[in-house]
């Protein structure tokens, strides 16, 4: 046997194989040759040639139904793909899993008067489950974006309807000149009935691990909880952002220093689920594992391989698995792993708690959630993105709400105000001051009321970018892409009839922090804290550095 030299057709070949794929109606045509002649040397796949491609989608349709297995069509470049629609709309009403595979010519040649050309990617998407442009990949990353989307669309056939996997790659067409297919990741899905018993079934390898690890990205409030918690982190060790608890996050990123170059360290099985996570220093260090499983778990069934690495996605309401892993260790010894990982945590969360800053930014993130414990208050936390949330993740002891779906600093204010206007409870919105003035519209508006609290970080610019390392040698940081400014909150506060302190010291900031979050007020407040950005560089720094000198020898 002998296949085609592009990466692209192997990999999906290989995915196909691994889905189970066994069928394939196949139409004429010189750029889909090189597909067709793969499919039809790998021996587990029966090729059936049809001439028309209108017929052959019905063909390929009739076939899938009475194999209740997904069929694919393959069809050459241009508009033979568009003869497919009929079928294609079919079996979307229908729930028949109907797999298009079109070829395709490279992007750069769309529009240029080249033949049989048009820009085929999303070409029948009001009709399909998943559409995926399998372009030839380069180099690893590549490889594995061309393997995920692959996978991506076979799960969404195996759901139940149509998808479309567009394959473009430039010519010599015909050159047959590898052996075999490669080994492709496959991935699986595990739908979970309402019967817990399966689901206990699918988080059984957790049990079976002897290094598991449970991730946890953006979740509501209620459902990872301290007692939930309590029953699984003598088992498992548990990365959790406060974005994602009920009682704040660990600072995982502070532990991985000293962990990502240990294979004690090292799970042996990753768990991930819930949506995003702030730090990049964690998916870093997940991706770079060679050789360890990772299961997602997915209320809707969607492959999100965060870490490259995602072996079974488990269709599954996330706090219904929570549960599961709790009830999966109830009687088991505790795990050494698990208690090395968790008690590190422990140490660091409990420094970063006992530390007292100086006058920055951290310290006024880290009195105003001290304050919010100590009020007594039911307060709900909205953290802007960038630095606020990271800071949030050092001190928080309560769920934050932060607009991390795409991680934009637009909206940050607005979102904490529109939460405001329908809840009886305080509302504390703590904010850049890039995100504060680009969103200043959300006081410019008539139902807002006193349990709206804002605390605005106010350094002059956008302070993460100072901590980016190689950044400092473009002359233009500050300025253009750091956004420095000059501009305070107290003109537009006064227009809009939100009480206005500031802070400039130490002093100012304790008795703010009181104002702001404890003391009643039938009006909105804010807190403006301008500190220096270089100073709160260096806050971050010392901090760090006093985390070394304490911490390291028990690490």
């Amino acid at each position: 046997m002998s296949y085609s030299d592009k990466e692209n057709i192997n990999i999906l070949c290989a995915v196909m194989l691994g889905h189970g794929v066994t069928h394939a109606v196949v139409c004429p045509g010189s750029r889909n040759a090189p597909i067709v002649h793969n499919l039809n040397e790998c021996p587990r796949v029966r090729c059936f040639p049809v001439t028309d491609e209108r017929s052959a989608g019905f063909f390929a349709l009739g076939m899938a139904e009475q194999l209740c297995a997904p069929v694919a069509v393959v069809v050459t470049s241009g508009t033979a793909l568009l003869n497919l629609a009929p079928a294609v709309a079919e079996a979307r009403h229908r729930h028949l899993p109907l797999v298009v595979i079109s070829a395709d010519r490279h992007t750069a040649h769309i529009g240029q008067q080249m033949g049989q050309t048009i820009d085929q990617p999303g070409a029948l998407s009001r009709f399909t489950l998943v559409d995926v442009n399998l372009i030839e990949p380069h180099d690893d990353l590549t490889r594995r974006h061309c393997n995920r989307m692959a996978n991506e669309a076979m799960l969404a056939a195996h759901r139940g309807g149509p998808v479309h996997i567009n394959v473009p790659y430039d010519e010599p067409l015909f050159n047959f000149t590898v052996d075999a297919l490669p080994e492709e990741r496959i991935i699986t899905e595990l739908p979970i009935s309402p019967d817990e018993t399966d689901l206990l079934e699918a988080m059984k390898p957790m049990r079976a691990a002897n290094k598991p690890m449970l991730v946890i990205g953006q979740m509501p409030q209620g459902i990872v909880t301290r007692p939930l918690l309590d029953a699984i982190t003598p088992h498992v060790a548990v990365l959790v952002e406060s974005l994602g608890s009920d009682v704040g996050g660990s600072p995982f990123d502070e532990l991985l220093p000293s962990v990502e170059h240990h294979a004690d360290d090292e799970p042996d099985l990753v768990v991930y689920l819930g949506g995003t996570l702030v730090s990049k220093r964690i998916k870093a260090y997940l991706r770079q594992l060679e050789d360890v499983p990772m299961i997602q778990v997915s209320a809707d069934g969607e492959v999100h391989d965060t870490f490259g690495h995602l072996t079974h996605v488990v269709r599954c309401e996330e706090g219904r698995a929570l549960q599961a892993i709790g009830k999966l260790f109830t009687g088991e010894p505790a795990c050494p792993f698990a208690d090395r990982w968790n008690k590190r945590l422990a140490e660091i969360k409990a420094h970063f708690y006992a530390l007292r800053p100086d006058f920055s930014q951290m310290l006024a993130v880290k009195l105003a959630l001290q304050s919010v414990q100590e009020s007594g208050e039911p307060f709900i936390l909205h953290f802007a993105n960038s630095q606020p949330v990271r800071l949030a993740n050092l001190f928080a002891r309560q769920h934050v709400r932060c607009n991390r779906g795409v991680n934009g600093i637009e909206g940050s204010t607005s979102a904490a105000a529109g939460c405001a206007a329908v809840t009886d409870g305080r509302v504390l919105c703590v904010t850049g001051d890039l995100s504060f003035f680009y969103d200043q519209n959300a006081l410019w508006n008539s139902n807002l009321s006193g349990n709206l609290r804002i605390l605005l970080l106010n350094n002059g610019g956008g302070g993460i970018f100072a901590q980016l390392p190689g950044l400092e040698a473009s002359p233009a940081r500050d300025t253009m892409i750091a956004g420095g400014h000059t501009t305070h909150a107290e003109g537009c506060c006064h227009q809009h009839n939100v009480q206005y302190r500031a802070a400039y010291g130490s002093e100012d900031l304790c008795s703010g922090i009181t104002w702001l979050v404890q003391d009643a007020s039938d009006r909105p407040r804010l807190l403006e804290v301008v500190t220096d950005v270089a100073h709160d560089r260096l806050t971050w720094q010392q901090a760090r550095e006093q985390l070394a000198s304490t911490i390291d020898e028990k690490l």
